[in-house]
């Protein structure tokens, strides 16, 4: 069996013949990456990302497999990407969790480029010393989520259901929209999440008016964003709780009521809901996370929910990840 100086060596030259092989495969590629910033719409919690100046080149081998998937809504090429680099990027390790970096690789025949971001780093073996990162290629559908400057958010909110009415439940704790929620947030915090399936109409109809100052048609760049439209409506809303002791989670359902029956927040309880314990368990430590649900059916107005929308952007920060608009 070998000793450890006799592995290093081995190591060492196994590294070497990698390293040669990766240099012989790739042609000492390059791929040009840019740092892009998260930009969160403080009226219904969508996250954008915004391209800064700030750039850098890695070298390494990469390949992509593309697969055809065909669904109702969309016909794509999924295209799984892979890097493999001689020594480890670092600029991957530096950036915070409200950035993150977007690779550009061309492809042939003139198709529109992959931008690409990786979220994995795996089968790294000292010996072997070579850096794996595999991702995904942004999908077409969420393409419109990168945007070269912050004059490219959109200036309203993108929801249409109910979700601005609970984000601006957090008086007790911060309220976020489901698969939306920051990276190893800790708790307390809340988790809106509206069933798509469970937005349903009361009324037949929505009443749409113009708001003043917009009542010439085709006036201005985008005359129908600002168009009032009520219609009434119906949600079902599961809200998580983590965090909370039995009684703050009952301060939190009262706040809920209260807020329902003094006009603060433009929604009615269609249904009783009441707070119930979830079992969320790590095995490493043998414990249960403190976590609850409260189940809602809701009434509401569209034109109220868009409004509360609309009063978050007055009132949320000006700032990006240090400074934006659109972060709340």
């Amino acid at each position: 069996m070998p000793g450890a100086s006799e592995a290093l060596g081995q190591g060492s030259g196994i590294k070497a013949v990698l390293d040669a092989g990766v240099e012989q495969i790739s042609a000492r590629q390059t791929v040009a990456f840019t740092q892009y910033t998260k930009a969160v719409l403080s009226e219904d919690g969508y996250v954008f990302w915004v391209a800064t100046d700030t750039t850098m080149t890695a070298v390494g081998s990469l390949h992509y497999a593309t697969d055809r998937v065909v669904d109702e809504d969309q016909t794509i090429g999924t295209n799984h990407v892979m890097l493999t680099s001689e020594s480890e990027i670092t600029e991957f390790n530096l950036v915070s969790p409200d950035s993150m970096w977007i690779g550009t690789w061309p492809l042939p025949d003139g198709a529109p480029a992959l931008q690409i971001a990786f979220a994995q780093r795996g089968n790294y073996y000292k010996q072997a010393d070579l850096w794996h990162y595999s991702g995904f290629a942004v999908y077409p559908a969420l393409k419109v989520q990168l945007v070269a400057s912050e004059e490219d958010l959109p200036a309203g909110p993108i929801v249409s259901n109910s979700l601005p009415i609970w984000l601006a439940q957090n008086a007790l704790a911060p309220v976020y929209p489901s698969f939306l929620v920051p990276d190893n947030l800790a708790p307390p915090y809340v988790v809106a999440h509206v069933e798509p399936s469970g937005t349903v109409s009361l009324g037949a109809f929505p009443i749409v008016g113009p708001w003043p100052g917009t009542i010439v048609p085709d006036s201005g760049a985008s005359p129908l964003e600002l168009l009032a439209s009520a219609q009434l409506m119906r949600d079902e809303v599961t809200l998580t709780l983590y965090g909370f002791s039995n009684q703050l989670a009952v301060q939190y359902l009262q706040s809920l009521i209260e807020a329902s029956t003094d006009g603060s927040a433009p929604f009615g309880f269609a249904n009783s809901p009441a707070i119930s314990d979830a079992k969320r368990v790590q095995v490493e430590i043998a414990s249960l996370a403190q976590k609850k649900t409260i189940h809602i059916t809701a009434n509401y107005y569209q034109g109220a929910a868009d409004a509360i929308a609309r009063r978050l952007i007055l009132s949320a920060a000006v700032s990006n990840i240090t400074a934006s608009p659109y972060s709340s």
